[in-house]
């Protein structure tokens, strides 16, 4: 079993993975300020909580979207297990085949969201991932990876929408009953939660149309489960997507 930290722009996400999957996965604010020490506490404590031993841990993996981090994670990782972990970057191996202008630009969240989706379902794939931006990963029928449509998050949408206007209050993203709001939060909830999901559906259906046939929709990140559940379309909804494939690479360059 392995310990690995998948980092986001506003959240971390870690779990302990071996061949059957990820295991007592934990969510962690993305803090730049904290120090190695800090983060390691923070590990520690969530797998005494777990009842998991880091020294039995034979190793690590770490894909982030926030460069600052690294040197830090990697010695919070070597503090709890004594073992270095392996960095997605530059000279991993990940067997995916990128056809994008400059692959160097393509987010270690993408790389690694596109290596167990391709290992998990049917290609061709559009696996969109919600957290502080939401992206859309297209994946041809070959397993090649051919670009990315990017746009705001729905809750960085919400916070600009509530900051920049003077009545808007800040609110959660729980459903209303009704598309048609007759309040200001039901309104806003409605605009956030079945905008993004028919913004989902069209963005499925012009990928569709531009690939010339239909592809296996998948959805993961934090914010996945609030909206997929309104969306017209059949999403597969993988909370554990990113995490898989963080394991799958890992295998990859053992040896």
């Amino acid at each position: 079993m392995i310990f690995a930290i998948d980092v986001g722009n506003t959240h971390l996400v870690t779990g302990c993975l071996d061949e059957k999957g990820a295991h007592y996965m934990g969510r962690f604010e993305t803090d730049v300020k904290a120090t190695a020490e800090e983060y390691a506490i923070k590990f520690k404590t969530w797998l005494d909580i777990n009842e998991v031993d880091p020294k039995t841990l034979e190793g690590g993996i770490i894909s982030t979207v926030v460069p600052p981090l690294i040197s830090t994670l990697t010695r919070a990782v070597y503090y709890l297990t004594g073992k270095t972990p392996l960095v997605i970057g530059p000279g991993v191996r990940t067997g995916l085949n990128i056809k994008i202008d400059n692959p160097a630009q393509l987010g270690a969240d993408m790389v690694t969201g596109a290596v167990a989706s391709l290992a998990k379902y049917p290609t061709p794939q559009v696996v969109f991932d919600l957290g502080t931006a939401t992206t859309a990963s297209v994946i041809d029928k070959s397993g090649a990876f051919r670009g990315v449509v990017i746009l705001p998050g729905v809750r960085t949408g919400l916070a600009a929408l509530s900051n920049n206007t003077s009545q808007l209050p800040h609110i959660d993203l729980t459903a209303p009953k009704h598309v048609i709001g007759t309040n200001t939060i039901d309104s806003m909830r409605s605009g956030s939660v079945f905008g993004t999901a028919a913004m989902m559906d069209g963005i499925a259906q012009r990928v569709e149309e531009e690939l010339g046939e239909e592809a296996t929709l998948i959805a993961t990140g934090g914010l996945a489960s609030s909206i997929i559940p309104h969306c017209k379309r059949q999403f597969i909804l993988d909370e554990s997507l990113l995490l898989d494939g963080l394991w799958l690479i890992y295998k990859k360059n053992q040896g």
